[in-house]
C-alpha cells in the first residue's frame, strides 16, 4: 500500500492507479518473472514515482491504434509458403557452424531459407552507401528504403539524390524514417524535395506532445531497421556504425 495511506484510503485514486498497474506489471503477457518482480517493489516503495516510470518505460506497448493496423497490414499480406524439399535441400548446404542461426532465423520470422543468394560485407558506411547509391540510380521497379537515423549530411543526402533521380524516371520509391531518429531529415527542406519528386514518403512512430506520449506508446520504442531493398534483386541491411 503506498505510503501516507490508511487501510480506510482504500478508495483512494492512488491506490486504485498502483493495484491497476500492479495488476498489469504481473499479468502482461510475453514478461520474465524477474521484469515481474522488480516492477511490483517498484511500484509498492515508490507509488508515485513508481507508477509514472511504469507509464513510460513499463509497458512494451506502441499503442492500440498501431498494433490494430500493424495487425491489419500482416493479415493482408500473402501466406509465405516455400517447397520443403526444397527448404530441406538449402539448409543441408548450410555450414553446421551457422545451421542454428538458420533454425533461429526460421522460428522468428517463419522464413526457410533459400539457396541461390550471396553476402558481402562493406568495408566501411562511405563504402556502403555509395554502394547504395549506385544500385539506386541502377533500379528498374522499385527502391523501398527503411531508416532508424537519416541525417542531413553529405552521404544522407546522396541517398536523398539518388531517390530523386530514381523517382524522376518512373521508379516506384518508397522511404520509411524513424520520427525520433531522422527528425532532422524529416523537418528539412530535403524531406519535401523527396515528396515533390515522387518519392512516396512515411514517418515511423510519429512523436505526439511529450506529456500526452504515453497515452500513444513509449517514446522509446522505435523503427531501428535500415534496410534498403532493390527490384527484390537487391538488399542493404544492418547498421553502419
Amino acid at each position: 500500500m503506498p505510503r501516507g495511506l490508511a487501510g480506510n484510503d482504500l478508495g483512494h485514486p492512488a491506490v486504485l492507479v498502483t493495484g491497476a498497474l500492479l495488476v498489469d506489471a504481473l499479468l502482461r503477457p510475453f514478461r520474465q518473472p524477474s521484469s515481474r518482480i522488480a516492477w511490483v517493489v517498484v511500484l509498492l516503495a515508490f507509488p508515485g514515482v513508481g507508477a509514472v516510470a511504469y507509464l513510460l518505460i513499463g509497458r512494451a506497448s506502441i499503442g492500440r491504434r498501431r498494433m490494430r493496423r500493424l495487425t491489419e497490414i500482416e493479415q493482408s499480406l500473402p501466406a509465405i509458403s516455400s517447397e520443403p524439399a526444397a527448404a530441406e535441400k538449402a539448409i543441408e548446404n548450410v555450414p553446421d557452424r551457422y545451421a542454428a542461426m538458420f533454425r533461429l532465423g526460421r522460428s522468428v520470422n517463419g522464413f526457410d531459407p533459400v539457396g541461390g543468394n550471396s553476402g558481402r560485407l562493406m568495408a566501411d558506411s562511405n563504402a556502403a552507401i555509395a554502394r547504395m547509391v549506385e544500385d539506386i540510380d541502377a533500379a528498374e521497379h522499385h527502391v523501398h528504403l527503411s531508416f532508424y537515423i537519416w541525417l542531413t549530411d553529405n552521404n544522407g543526402l546522396s541517398v536523398v539524390e539518388a531517390l530523386k533521380r530514381a523517382a524522376s524516371r518512373g521508379v516506384r520509391c518508397r522511404a520509411l524514417a524513424d520520427d525520433l531518429g531522422s527528425r532532422q531529415m524529416i523537418r528539412s527542406k530535403h524531406w519535401k524535395d523527396m515528396q515533390d519528386a515522387g518519392v512516396r514518403l512515411g514517418r515511423a512512430l510519429r512523436m505526439h506532445n511529450p506529456l500526452l506520449q504515453p497515452l500513444a506508446g513509449r517514446i522509446d520504442l522505435r523503427n531501428h531497421r535500415k534496410i534498403l531493398v532493390i527490384d527484390n534483386r537487391i538488399t542493404y541491411c544492418g547498421s553502419q556504425n
